[in-house]
């Protein structure tokens, strides 16, 4: 214990006693359970210090059939603020937890606010990592940073010359923009400021989408010119050109090491490339219109490709077990991917839906659409949290 703390403390073997000036500075004391259904877990608060704090146990793979007895015994290894008083309140509440997960029902999105984003269509939408910001690009020759639960815009980034096309955040760290434009540029911006850091120029025709790795060290651009390039983020010079496709490339997406890159071309395949050398690995032929989505899933074990012929874009949700599709036909569908069935359909757009997104707790959905507006959908559960008292 520090000295000058106020208080004396007794110790036999691992237990401490206490003096009548309270117990030690470190000691951690629980004050109340916070059960959040969305995404599943537990929020600890507890004192320690004098100070009220809070720990979060998620519980993301969570579901009816998960063992109760040997999910207590785990976190019980792994927590400390869960002491053997309150291993039955714990169990309470995680059966509580597989109660509503069972409700299907309640997993469904509702639309929570709808943005006039632009004066012109929308071309594309995108998340920060935490969901609290998100992105939308234009063929007002603009990108805009939005405030997701107050709808505020936040900043507006010009400087392009012609449609803003493909818009990007450099997740997980949320700190720097790129947009890529049909004045065959792609730039990178500040997104607190808004202060523009590069210009990269290279691509003799419009650049239609772009893509962080996740390491925020590289960025890919893919363009009506039938190739790729890899840029490096900090000098904005080239890294390699990606060829062989034959026609536009028009979606790009990286796995999580940062290694591998998937492109998507009108040409009807996709090809799979190493980043470090530049050379294809793989080609993935058998849509039999264009392709106009790639995306790896989580854990990058599988690719999926959208297409043309029938018309929509495509994004996984993080932990890989539903799709979200946006289509021509002014809706979004939500999927489950062991299944395949569709589990919710996502209207009220007056046109084309051009770009989705998932944030990354899979319980927000950003759409937009040639309508000009951008929805935002949220989980019906996502402000559900439960208060227990100790």
């Amino acid at each position: 214990m520090e000295p000058g703390a106020g208080a004396a403390c007794a110790r036999s073997g691992s237990s401490w006693k206490p003096s009548v000036y309270g117990p030690p500075r470190n000691m951690m004391k629980l004050k109340r359970f916070l059960l959040r259904y969305y995404p599943p877990g537990i929020m600890l608060e507890y004192e320690k210090g004098g100070e009220l704090k809070t720990k979060s146990i998620d519980l993301l793979d969570l579901s009816p059939e998960t063992d109760t007895e040997k999910l207590v015994a785990v976190i019980r290894e792994t927590e400390p603020l869960i002491t053997e008083s309150r291993t039955a309140q714990l169990k309470q509440l995680i059966c509580r937890l597989q109660e509503k997960l069972s409700q299907q029902d309640d997993g469904r999105f509702y639309l929570f606010k709808t943005l006039q984003a632009h004066i012109l269509p929308l071309t594309n939408v995108a998340f920060n990592k935490s969901g609290s910001r998100f992105i939308t690009g234009s063929y007002d020759r603009t990108c805009r940073i939005w405030d997701t639960i107050s709808g505020e815009e936040l900043q507006t980034l010009e400087g392009h010359k012609n449609v803003v096309y493909a818009v990007a955040f450099n997740n997980p760290y949320g700190d720097k923009v790129a947009t890529g434009s049909f004045d065959k540029t792609c730039k990178l911006w500040c997104a607190e400021t808004g202060k523009c850091f590069h210009t990269y120029r290279g691509h003799t025709a419009e650049i239609v989408c772009l893509a962080f790795n996740p390491q925020s060290t590289v960025m890919a651009t893919g363009s009506m010119d039938t190739t790729a390039k890899l840029w490096n983020i900090e000098t904005g010079m080239e890294m390699a050109m990606l060829e062989g496709h034959s026609s536009e490339v028009v979606t790009l997406s990286f796995n999580t090491d940062g290694n591998q890159l998937v492109t998507g071309s009108f040409d009807h395949t996709a090809s799979l490339w190493d980043v470090v050398s530049g050379r294809r690995v793989h080609m993935l032929i058998g849509h039999t219109a264009e392709i106009s989505s790639v995306q790896f899933n989580w854990d990058c074990s599988l690719i999926a490709t959208g297409s043309i012929d029938k018309t929509c874009k495509i994004c996984f949700n993080p932990k890989g077990s539903h799709i979200l599709t946006a289509s021509a036909d002014k809706t979004a569908r939500l999927w489950d991917v062991a299944s395949g069935s569709c589990l919710q359909v996502l209207g009220g757009h007056t046109d084309e839906i051009f770009s989705c997104a998932f944030n990354y707790e899979s319980d927000i959905i950003i759409t937009g659409s040639k309508d000009n507006t951008c929805k935002i959908w949220r989980m019906q559960w996502r402000d559900d949290v439960e208060q227990y008292y100790l």
